[in-house]
């Protein structure tokens, strides 16, 4: 697979807790020159990076990150604010708490709302497959078709492990139509990347595919 192919389907991802101002507008250069598909970068850089950027680059951001357990308000209030400073693609982590409880219809009216906000923008639904049953990520694909969500994505990259080959599989088998897969979370080089893409993830949410390129150049 070519180069240019797999960094078109990648979120270049800048998501520390420590990010500043410079390491951003670097995520952001690099994001330009190769042809990712997003950078996603915390909220409260969303409206210096997309003044930045402007279009030449989509603008991808987080709420509800990295745990999920904010009130449903709250993340409507997140996205619409990230929506109106310019964020082009929003990624919100599911209520774990809920899913355990088995309260899928609470879970399916919040993306509801959420994807109601987003209107033609892109809203990717984060499960934190690491934590979750075989059942429960079955689950979850079903919950979030019906929601009408865009994708369904693996991980945060802030929990106990990232994407894995069988729960990329179990996802692209399970979820319905329209309904996309990104892979997030220890995705490690070219090689790792172009083996998600083989089976079907449409996104991959990763900082090192970009460092391997850059390095590799060099």
């Amino acid at each position: 697979m070519d180069i240019k192919e797999i960094l078109c389907h990648c979120d270049h991802t800048l998501l520390s807790q420590t990010a500043t101002w410079e390491q951003i507008r670097t995520v952001l250069d690099d994001g330009i020159r190769y042809g990712v598909a997003s950078v996603c970068l915390p909220p409260s850089y969303v409206k210096t990076a997309k003044e930045y950027v402007g279009q030449q680059l989509a603008i991808c951001t987080v709420i509800g990150f990295p745990n999920g357990y904010n009130t449903t308000a709250v993340k409507c209030f997140e996205c619409e604010q990230a929506l109106a400073e310019g964020a082009d693609e929003i990624d919100t982590v599911i209520n774990l708490g809920w899913l355990k409880d088995k309260e899928y219809g609470k879970i399916k009216e919040e993306l509801v709302q959420l994807k109601a906000i987003c209107g033609d923008k892109i809203l990717k639904v984060i499960i934190e497959t690491c934590l979750l049953s075989e059942e429960e990520k079955k689950t979850m694909c079903r919950v979030v078709t019906e929601a009408g969500a865009d994708y369904i994505k693996t991980s945060t990259g802030f929990s106990t492990a990232g994407a894995t080959k069988e729960d990329v599989k179990l996802m692209i088998d399970n979820v319905g139509t329209g309904v996309k897969v990104k892979a997030a979370g220890g995705i490690s080089d070219l090689d790792d990347a172009e083996a998600f893409l083989r089976l079907g993830a449409d996104r991959l949410g990763t900082s090192r595919v970009v460092k391997a390129v850059k390095a590799a150049e060099e």
